[in-house]
């Protein structure tokens, strides 16, 4: 009687999946951190496996890629890239500590191009660095350490290494977050810090030699700090400079551009997040 009752439950499971799938009321997901990309009907494309070491241009000024990067005891994951050309994006940093999301609820918010995980923050969900968000500016910017991505009044875009930079109180930033370690200084030289050696889900900001803005994350737990500021200067995306974001439970990515959708979610809710425009 048991085992009769089992089977009915199991052909009703079925049925009921079956209807919900075709009903499209199963939303897509990443499985094991790694994105999905879907098409305009919100279909897999190919099966949500995406094509690797090809820039896909998805809108203007926008371009996506994906590479399968390897660490030194072999484990690998798909890293997701996502390039701008600064001249036709705008970028914005959005905070409320008082009420942190998703970033899949960031991105039903804001309907971006682009939205990435910014700067680390406290138990209180506070920055521990600078924000500036829209003109308004929270906390106090690091010394002697770390980095910043940051818009001036004029719209002007740049990441820089605060020690040979630092922030000064008098500067009229419109948007910024700040983060660390620095991975790779300008010129594309690698960095030098101190780290623990956990693997770890993974987020940088980067600028290359054209001057074009990228997003790069890693979500599955794979790489240290170390080896992937070392990915970094060894890919051939010819990276000027890169900051590493609050990686972990932290790392979120959505790309909505053209025809494809990437949806790499953040297991924590966040405070500050960079958001991404077309112009």
């Amino acid at each position: 009687m048991l085992l009769k009752n089992y089977y009915r439950l199991s052909l009703l499971l079925c049925f009921l999946l079956f209807f919900l799938v075709s009903c499209d009321l199963i939303p897509s997901v990443a499985v094991n951190g790694t994105p999905i990309i879907t098409t305009g009907n919100n279909t897999p494309d190919d099966a949500g496996t995406p094509q690797l070491n090809v820039w896909s241009k998805v809108a203007t000024g926008v371009e996506l890629r994906y590479e399968d990067w390897k660490s030194p005891t072999g484990d690998d994951d798909t890293v997701t890239i996502v390039r701008f050309d600064v001249r036709h994006v705008r970028l914005s940093v959005e905070y409320q500590p008082a009420h942190p999301l998703y970033m899949s609820d960031w991105m039903h918010k804001e309907q971006a191009t682009a939205i990435i995980n910014g700067g680390y923050f406290d138990q209180q969900n506070r920055a521990t660095g600078l924000v500036i968000s829209n003109g308004q500016v929270f906390g106090t910017s690091y010394s002697g350490f770390g980095g910043m991505l940051s818009v001036d009044g004029q719209g002007r875009l740049r990441l820089r290494y605060l020690v040979q930079q630092p922030y000064g109180p008098s500067e009229q930033l419109k948007q910024a977050t700040q983060s660390a370690p620095m991975l790779v200084l300008p010129g594309g030289k690698r960095a030098k810090f101190s780290a623990n050696a956990a693997s770890s889900r993974r987020s940088v900001v980067a600028m290359d030699k054209q001057g074009r803005l990228l997003f790069i994350v890693s979500p599955g737990l794979v790489f240290t700090l170390d080896e992937m500021a070392d990915q970094l200067v060894h890919s051939d995306l010819s990276i000027n400079m890169a900051l590493n974001l609050d990686g972990g439970a932290s790392t979120g990515l959505y790309v909505n551009a053209g025809s494809q959708h990437v949806a790499i979610d953040s297991p924590a809710q966040l405070p500050i997040v960079i958001i991404v425009r077309q112009t």
